[in-house]
């Protein structure tokens, strides 16, 4: 491989992270969804230069790349802790008589 091509040069699981600013676990997740095409040689993962180019590309430009803002993580959303109904009132406490030094 040249290094005159960048799209030929392989990247890590770690490199793509620190590139995007992400965590690794992000990456990984992206690749086992098969939203990030990745190599697997043993148990060692790596990226073409060229494949993340294009994921990119394509989510700039609305193509079904990486949806920035809804990756799914499995985890709980925000709507599942705000639901944005109100609360309430603050409850008072009438024998509150301030912070006491």
């Amino acid at each position: 491989m040249s290094e005159n091509h960048p799209e030929e040069s392989f990247l890590t699981v770690a490199e793509v992270a620190e590139l995007l600013k992400l965590n690794q676990q992000t990456v990984r997740n992206w690749i086992d969804a098969g939203t990030l095409p990745a190599f697997r040689v043993g148990r060692r993962v790596r990226i073409l230069r060229g494949d993340l180019d294009r994921v990119l590309a394509q989510g700039r430009q609305g193509q079904g790349g990486i949806n920035w803002t809804a990756v799914d993580m499995g985890g709980p959303s925000a709507q599942d802790f705000w639901g944005g109904e109100p609360v309430g009132a603050a409850e008072v406490n009438p024998d509150f008589k301030g912070v006491r030094a």
